[in-house]
């Protein structure tokens, strides 16, 4: 039997019973309520509910963010509703409570402040049409909060339950509630005709007239629960007294001022004995029908409830009347020691407040009543007699049972020691029992203890902190935020200062201040009261540009310093305000609750002053939420707002967007001269969420134009300027119709021809369905003029095999004489469904056991619905997946489960199977095709066409080697793609050409849900890399990367684990004018991808200059050595198009002569990939590589010789497949560096011509020595080089991390290697990274180099120098090296969102991992020691993962494959140690085994060793025992 403790517990177990919904009303999302982490533990864990037909819906909403706008919406859908809330959203609400009062909501109220609460929230309300209900102990919370909702239900009303949480914290925990009996007393069949019940009404702030209501048949006995026409019917009302055990009859006792409810009864003159009568709902109904409740309530657990309680014997002359919290009279009433002296003495609280039903009060009474204390726990008094004392004169002192002869003394009930309790109490008696009773005494103290009060303190949330630090860092000591949370303000509550309102007005006084003092600084210059004439000049000079900020600045020090040498008295008085000689950056700061109509009033204000005010809004609310949010709140678009007033800046910024767009508009708002209004977006869930999914939902809200990002100065135009600046690619239709109206749109477009179809369009969930319904009626009109019977083929493919399948499978049926319609399962309408009459679908297996991102929604659709007959319709399904991807036994379901949930799905809604389900498995020899080939036989032969003769041969599919041959030496149709306007893609074709360009086709994955949602194609954008041999960049070249990053970008670069750099986010419209940057900067990006040699590594050598030079210029002949010779990448790239540049000849029509001396048309079966290692240093990870040069020192030991050539290192693994397999070099030789580039030319010769071109899998240099044997290849590379590898002279490795910190090289100049974590520059508001690197570029005078572990090396500082860039590191935190050795040795690839083929985050995890391994590394002494972590977001290996002492390598979106033991020089592989893991096993792992290394290494032993050792994992020999031996072995499939 479970117990319940709190009554926050007891009534939020009830209200998730009987509720459809509860809003639980929080402090912060992030901060729980009393009742909040109840009620979410019992949503996270998806226990039912007895009212909701699925799970119970909690939905937390801040307080401050009018909460209860919220109910509208799931009340009128004809949901039951409920909210749990403290007491202080109740006043700001009033305007929403006099019409939910007619809804049957149930409000559960914990009073505050906790242990001194306030009732003066319950009595300001208490006319607004609801019913009160008051629990005062832990039982009493319980049935009471079961009794408001069974009352609810019943009589269709609104009913708040209030209690004092402090009240009952002593008491004894009971047994939790007993399920059948709740809903025994729900009367579940009225609550499911209430559900039933929907109201059409729109309007949230027009009374619509909806009155709850009665509905009675004449002359017939009503039963309980609600009639036909929806009304509620409210038991019977009984003839038994109030102080019966079951209560009944009930009068109007109170007058309609007094009552909550119309208390008169409605009387029908025209009605004929059958008719029935429906009539509001009265106070009488009320009472009878929660009598009822309480009836049935005390016949389960004799436990009686009445509307008002009487403790005390039956001839008690006095009574105290409490209206508050009465646990400490009841403790001392019923103590021993208080039977004497307290004998003649009772107690009344009232369990029913309203209706008040008065009269009830009078019966209950006993005779000898004479005199009544009234105390009413009310801390905000308004009035000179208190609500409760007006009702009890009224209930007892009028009306036919007046007792004019009872005396009545009203008592405010104050803060009372439990220890002083007994000493009031008497007070009390001896004020009833004086001659002349002090009315209105106070009894307790009117203080608050200090110690007693637990409320949430207003909090910014940490995550809003980014733009309060932008604020810092633009205006420095300027900075005024007039409502700062931390600010002090005498007798002002923390609410009231934090207000807009309250900081609108302080700052009108500083204003005022200001502009005084002006005019005595006016005066004072003209006065002769200083000692020397030199003030007067300076104060002449600063009041002239009093009001310019940047004039008054620039001259208020030295104004300030003449007075302070003058010394004269004026000078003094001056002096006492000087801070008023600075003109401030004044803020007003807010939230998005100032969006709603009740902290809306405030920004009104301020805009309509026209007084110079800043204000920054930041509005929280995440795009994925607003879909869900109720469409008719009413939550102003603020910045629209502001615009139509015609007098304010205004401006829109999210920072996870564009930090320079947010700079700008702060800027600007400060310059100018009115109010501006700079609205700022930063959604999270929660205030602790963490960056990653602010920016996730940050990029969904601009690309679709729910949060457009733009600046509004009506000033501009007065010198021929735009007023409205568009700084997003889409707008809103709200803010699209205001432009058009102020005549801007067209301006705009005009300006912006690009973004007029954005501007343009507003898209929609109607738009999608318009497109699925004119793409199948497309189809219909196809098929009309073919024979045969109709196949429908639906698709759901992430990786494409589904969709080539799919395809194929079309193809074929059309060869067999049917007629075909392949489609997307998404894009198919599924209304359509039934009348079809053959269905062939073919699904992927994505994430865990999910279906494919462009079939979820078909999915979804078919998985609910229950009104489709699919009983005419023969179908059949193949799935496609891995047996092993899940190696776990428990996790074998996700094999192929989307096909046989699907097949499963469709037989339940009727339809007859064509053939079984096909599934098809990565693990066959022939992968899925093994399965499908036995599958699809089948299928013919249900359809009757198995025997069709003549069937013409298929062309076999198109392969890389065919785009590449096909290609004219990579041309393709490059140059036409780029010039077509109508899409932001290229051909799947040109998307592998433009590979060997050095720019990969990607979209935003965090967006494409979102976008396709809105009928839009994915967020298509080119990604490109930079050729940058040996990673070495001048200052111009890194000035001229931030540019283009900034101008054609997302604002970032990455330094990549290849040493170069790389554009993310460059759109297909800036994609040339991107390319011809980087040639500007004497760059390129040829070959940086695609099937040829590319970018080439050298370690970064700080120390040691004289011999990097030498093997960069090494590195340097072997790349310009082994470039592609097509002369495409200046055709389509650097050529204009009216250029005159002299054309190239063609011959033999079309074809332009062009050659590839070494490549050859179809170049290289796979990338080929060359490194430098200059030991001891392993940080280019040499081993890794299809060549891996590792370089040796002459005798002197200070130039280069030659080098040893290791081959056949790589990378790229697919999961599960183990033909496919990391691979670490192996040694050839020795060679003289004077011929190198022709050793690695003759290496990639024998790869060109002996690499695997049918299997790209298996294409890599590492699988063509491995099949041929090294000494086989060996053999090859000398008989074209003519000459024989030397024996490999000696080296050795000691690490493969970077040295950070400040060196010396052999000639005097300094270097300072730079963590950059992850390799990501950019500037965010903790860290301006981007704009620091920047400054420094433009005086640094050495060079950059990029270092293989994704860091920088800021090289050839002479110490002339030294003392600038040191300031320069400083001021832009650049010299932070104070980060743990994990965190330096870790590294990371890109992944999402933009990598087309991450499974799981990477760059963006990786960091937030390593933060909660820090504090186990901190406790074991681990924080400074080197451990090698690295993690990707699929098996390709771009981090170079399989040589980590620990890697994790994404398999589905937050899952992991752990691997350990490599080695920390790079020397060795690392092996499986557990298979998709989360976050939570990982940590589980990770810290035990952290501690262990800590306490049982041995001296210098490394932590990939260690592992090894202690036997966790078995060494990795070679790449093709890379599979062998694993922790964890994976488990056949079925």
């Amino acid at each position: 039997m479970a117990f319940v403790t709190t009554a926050a517990e007891a009534v939020a177990r009830i209200a998730y019973l009987s509720s459809d919904v509860i809003l639980s009303i929080q402090p912060a999302l992030s901060t729980h309520s009393d009742f909040s982490k109840h009620l979410h533990s019992y949503s996270t864990n998806r226990l039912p509910g007895l009212v909701a037909k699925e799970t119970p819906e909690v939905i937390a909403i801040r307080h401050n963010v009018d909460p209860l706008l919220s109910a509208f919406q799931p009340l009128r859908s004809g949901k039951l509703v409920s909210a749990t809330t403290s007491s202080s959203i109740l006043l700001p609400s009033v305007p929403h409570l006099y019409k939910l009062a007619q809804y049957p909501i149930v409000l559960h109220v914990a009073l505050h402040p906790l242990n001194s609460a306030d009732y003066s929230e319950i009595t300001a309300i208490r006319q607004l049409g609801f019913v009160f209900l008051h629990s005062e102990t832990l039982q009493e919370a319980q049935d009471i909060a079961l009794s408001a909702h069974a009352l609810a239900i019943r009589s269709g009303k609104g009913v708040i339950h209030f209690f004092d949480p402090a009240n009952s914290a002593r008491d004894h925990p009971i047994e939790a509630e007993n399920r059948d009996l709740v809903g025994e007393i729900l009367h579940l069949d009225s609550a499911r005709a209430t559900q039933l019940r929907k109201d059409e009404s729109a309007s949230l702030y027009v009374d619509d007239g909806r009155r709850a209501t009665v509905t009675e048949e004449n002359a017939q006995s009503p039963t309980e629960g609600p009639s036909e026409s929806g009304s509620a019917t409210v038991a019977p009302r009984e003839t038994t007294t109030e102080k019966s055990s079951t209560e009944g009859a009930s009068s109007v006792g109170s007058s309609v001022r007094q009552s909550s409810v119309d208390s008169g009864q409605t009387i029908s003159s025209a009605t004929s004995v059958d008719s029935t009568i429906t009539r509001p709902v009265t106070s009488d109904d009320i009472y009878d029908c929660i009598i009822s409740i309480w009836a049935q309530i005390a016949r389960a657990t004799e436990r009686v409830y009445r509307a008002f309680e009487y403790t005390g014997p039956d001839d008690s002359e006095s009574a105290l009347f409490v209206f508050g919290s009465t646990g400490l009279f009841v403790d001392e009433l019923r103590e021993p020691s208080s039977a004497d002296e307290f004998a003649k003495f009772g107690l009344i609280t009232a369990r029913l407040y309203r209706p008040w039903i008065g009269y009830r009060l009078s019966q209950l009474l006993p005779d000898s009543i004479r005199r009544i204390a009234v105390l009413e726990q009310i801390r905000k008094k308004t009035t000179k007699w208190g609500p409760v004392l007006l009702d009890i004169l009224t209930s007892l002192r009028s009306g036919p049972t007046a007792n004019n002869s009872l005396l009545i003394v009203g008592h405010q009930l104050g803060y009372i020691e439990p220890a002083t309790v007994r000493q009031a109490i008497r007070g009390i008696f001896q004020n009833l029992s004086s001659p002349t009773p002090v009315q209105n005494l106070e009894v307790g103290s009117s203080e608050r203890p200090p110690q007693s009060s637990r409320q949430y303190a207003l909090t910014q949330p940490k995550v809003e902190n980014a733009y309060m630090k932008i604020l810092d860092q633009v205006f420095g000591e300027r900075l005024h935020v007039a409502n700062r949370l931390d600010a002090a303000h005498a007798g002002i509550s923390a609410t009231i200062a934090a207000s807009p309102e309250f900081g609108f007005g302080s700052l009108l006084a500083r204003h005022e201040h200001r502009r005084r003092f002006i005019g005595e600084v006016q005066t004072a210059a003209a006065t002769r009261d200083f000692v020397t004439d030199i003030p007067q000049s300076w104060l002449s000079k600063w009041a002239l540009s009093a009001e310019d900020a940047q004039k008054a600045n620039l001259v208020a020090p030295d104004v300030i310093s003449r007075l302070s040498n003058d010394g004269s008295r004026l000078a003094s008085t001056l002096l006492e305000s000087k801070s008023l000689f600075f003109k401030e950056s004044q803020w007003l700061i807010g939230s998005d609750a100032w969006a709603y109509d009740l902290g809306n009033s405030g920004v009104h204000h301020v805009i309509a002053s026209g007084a110079n005010v800043n204000m920054l809004i930041i509005d929280s609310q995440p795009w994925s939420e607003r879909a869900a949010a109720d469409e008719a709140r009413r939550k102003k678009d603020i910045g629209l707002y502001a615009m139509h007033f015609g007098n304010a800046y205004v401006a829109s910024v999210a920072v996870y967007s564009s930090y320079t767009q947010v700079l700008e508009a702060m800027i600007e708002a400060d310059q100018f001269d009115g109010p501006s209004v700079v609205v700022a977006y930063l959604p999270y869930h929660k205030e602790d969420d963490s960056p990653l999914t602010v920016l996730q939902e940050t990029k969904k809200a601009v690309d679709l134009g729910y949060w457009p990002l733009y600046r509004w100065n009506p000033t501009k135009e007065e010198n021929g300027d735009p007023n409205f600046s568009l700084d997003s690619e889409r707008i809103k239709q709200e803010l699209e119709e205001f432009l058009r109206r102020d005549n801007h749109l067209t301006q705009l477009m005009n300006r912006h021809p690009k973004f007029a179809a954005n501007l343009s369009e507003s898209y929609g969930t109607e738009v999608r369905a318009l497109q699925k319904r004119k793409a199948k009626d497309a189809y219909n009109t196809l098929l009309e003029s073919l024979y045969g019977a109709p196949l429908t083929i639906l698709f759901a493919s992430d990786n494409g095999n589904a969709e080539s399948l799919a395809k194929r499978l079309g193809s074929r049926g059309k060869a067999r004489g049917l007629k075909t319609m392949v489609m997307a399962m998404d894009d198919y309408p599924l209304e359509d469904l039934p009348t079809e009459e053959n269905v062939v679908m073919l699904t992927s297996t994505a994430g865990q056991g999910e279906f494919p991102q462009n079939g979820r929604a078909f999915w979804d659709a078919v998985k609910d619905t229950t009104d489709i007959d699919l009983s005419q319709v023969r179908y059949a399904v193949f799935a496609l997946g891995d047996s092993h991807y899940w190696p776990r036994k428990e996790d074998k379901i996700y094999y192929n489960k989307p096909g046989k949930d699907l097949d499963a799905r469709i037989a339940f809604l009727g339809g007859k199977r064509l053939a079984g389900v096909g599934l098809g498995d990565d693990q066959d020899p022939d992968s899925y095709q093994t399965g499908y080939a036995e599958w699809e036989p089948k299928l013919w032969q249900a359809l009757g066409v198995d025997n069709v003769e003549g069937l013409p041969e298929e062309p076999p599919p198109i392969t890389n080697e065919d785009i590449k041959i096909e290609s004219n030496f990579l041309r393709g149709t490059i140059a036409e793609g780029l010039a077509d306007t109508s899409t932001g893609a290229i051909s799947a074709s040109d998307s592998q050409l433009t590979k060997f360009h050095g720019t990969y086709m990607q979209d935003d994955r965090d967006l494409r849900d979102e976008r396709k949602a809105q009928g839009l194609e994915p967020a298509y954008a080119f990604m490109i890399r930079c050729r940058l041999n040996g990673g070495v960049a001048t200052p111009s070249q890194w000035l001229q990367m931030d540019s283009i990053s900034s101008s054609y970008g997302n604002e970032t670069m990455k330094l990549t684990t290849r040493q170069t750099f790389q554009f993310h986010g460059v759109v297909k419209s800036k994609l040339k004018s991107a390319m011809r940057g980087i040639n500007k900067a004497l760059m390129t990006t040829i070959a940086a991808c695609g099937d040829v040699n590319r970018n080439i590594m050298v370690s970064p050598l700080p120390t040691r200059s004289a011999f990097h030079r030498d093997v960069h210029q090494v590195s340097a002949r072997i790349s310009d050595h082994l470039l592609p010779s097509t002369t495409a990448y200046h055709e389509i790239w650097l050529k204009d198009d009216d250029s005159s540049d002299e054309k190239q000849t063609k011959v033999a029509g079309d074809a332009i002569v062009d050659q590839e001396p070494l490549y050859g048309p179809t170049y290289l079966p796979r990338k080929f990939k060359i490194t430098i290692a200059v030991p001891p240093h392993n940080d280019t990870d040499v081993y890794a590589h299809d060549i891996g040069l590792i370089a040796i020192k002459d005798a002197s030991g200070k130039r280069l010789e030659g080098f040893n050539v290791l081959v056949g290192g790589g990378m790229g693994v697919t999961h599960n497949n183990k033909k496919t397999y990391p691979r670490t070099g192996s040694m050839l030789g020795y060679f003289p560096a004077s011929q190198i580039h022709l050793v690695c030319e003759k290496i990639m010769l024998v790869q060109r011509d002996h690499g695997d071109r049918k299997n790209r899998k298996h294409a890599r240099l590492k699988y063509t020595i491995d099949d041929m044997g090294v000494d086989v290849f060996r053999s090859k590379v000398e008989d074209l080089l003519g000459d024989t590898f030397k024996e490999p002279r000696p080296f050795e490795f000691k690490s493969n991390i970077d040295t950070f910190g400040w060196q010396k090289d052999e000639f005097g100049m300094n270097h300072f290697l730079m963590f950059i974590e992850n390799g990501r520059v950019e500037d965010t508001p903790e860290f301006s990274m981007k704009t620091g690197l920047r400054e420094i570029a433009k005086v640094h005078k050495g060079d950059f180099r990029l270092t293989p572990n994704q860091h920088l090396c800021l090289s050839g500082v002479p110490d002339a120098e030294l003392d600038t860039i040191k300031g320069m590191l400083k001021q832009y935190k650049l010299d932070n090296l104070h980060f743990s050795g994990l965190r330096l040795s870790s590294s990371a690839c890109v992944a999402f969102p933009t990598c087309g083929l991450a499974m799981a985050e990477s760059e963006r995890y990786l960091p937030e991992l390593i933060t909660k391994l820090e504090g186990c590394l901190e406790e074991n002494g681990l924080r400074q020691d080197s451990i090698v972590m690295r993690m990707t977001g699929c098996p390709n290996g771009c981090a170079r993962p399989w040589l980590a002492e620990v890697a994790f390598v994404g398999k589905a979106y937050g899952a992991y494959n752990m691997y350990l033991g490599g080695g920390y020089h790079g020397q060795r592989l690392n092996k499986l140690y557990r298979s998709s893991i989360g976050e939570e096993e990982i940590l589980g792992i990770m810290k035990p085994l952290l501690r262990r290394y800590a306490a049982e290494r041995e001296e210098g032993e490394r932590f990939g060793d260690f592992v090894i050792r202690i036997g966790m994992i078995k060494p990795t020999r070679e790449g093709k025992a890379f599979h062998e031996d694993v922790a964890e072995e994976e488990s056949d499939g079925e």
